[in-house]
């Protein structure tokens, strides 16, 4: 990642984020959690906006232009270069997670089919009560992948196999990669959705980005993953069906 477009993205992060909320709020969406979340009485202490098919022209400019009706081409070009820079990383994840599986066919329906959601994260600073200082409940994404970059404050965490929780240090040039729980399903349960969780722990404001990939129509488990002492577990489904009542289907 360039060190220009992750400061440029940065930048827009911050000033979209001080817009009034009754303009952030403007950001609705037919799909669940895909438009602005704030003012969140179980969890006050983040926000957040999304931006559904990040990498066209057309998704990122009527964004902007709901934000700031008079334009701002700084911001719609920020958040479209980024945006495509890490679709092409996700894709080449993708490519080398599916012909590690021996299922490399499988690559050309999932780049045909599979969308994108770039959401904005802010976080508050924290606090000097340790017990209020949550800034994201322990969860796993709905996603196929989950894509996070943090700017410099800390607060992100992984649960791994032992079930501690590790931190993420940030870092402008890397990313990490998560499996959302459709990943999960196609994978016959081979890859585990990552449980993570976002802790205030400095004097600052947080900002974060995370893409989120997300497969158009049906998501079939393939044969291939599938043996005798592992059959295949769960029926094909829709993605975003998926999403709203968070229901798969076994067989």
């Amino acid at each position: 990642m360039p060190r220009q477009v992750h400061d440029a993205v940065f930048a827009g992060a911050e000033e979209l984020f001080d817009l009034p909320t009754e303009v952030k709020m403007r950001n609705t969406s037919d799909k669940h959690y895909f438009g602005y979340l704030g003012q969140y009485k179980t969890q006050p202490f983040y926000e957040f906006l999304g931006m559904y098919r990040p990498t066209s022209f057309d998704a990122t400019a009527s964004f902007t232009n709901l934000m700031w009706p008079a334009g701002n081409d700084r911001f719609r070009e920020s958040a479209q270069g980024y945006s495509e820079l890490v679709s092409e990383l996700e894709q080449a994840v993708a490519r080398m997670l599916f012909e590690s599986y021996g299922v490399g066919y499988y690559h050309d329906y999932y780049i045909k089919n599979t969308n994108y959601l770039l959401r904005y994260f802010k976080y508050s600073e924290a606090s000097m009560d340790k017990q209020s200082n949550e800034g994201r409940l322990p969860h796993t994404d709905k996603s196929f992948f989950s894509i996070i970059h943090q700017c410099y404050v800390s607060g992100l965490q992984v649960k791994v196999k032992d079930n501690q929780w590790i931190d993420v240090p940030p870092s402008p040039t890397s990313f990490l990669f998560m499996a959302g729980e459709v990943l999960m399903a196609w994978s016959n349960d081979r890859i585990p959705a990552c449980w993570h969780q976002v802790i205030r722990k400095e004097k600052a404001t947080r900002y974060s980005l995370g893409m989120f990939s997300f497969i158009s129509g049906m998501v079939n488990i393939l044969e291939e993953l599938g043996d005798e002492t592992h059959p295949i577990k769960y029926k094909p489904f829709d993605h975003f069906e998926f999403r709203q009542n968070g229901k798969i289907s076994i067989l």
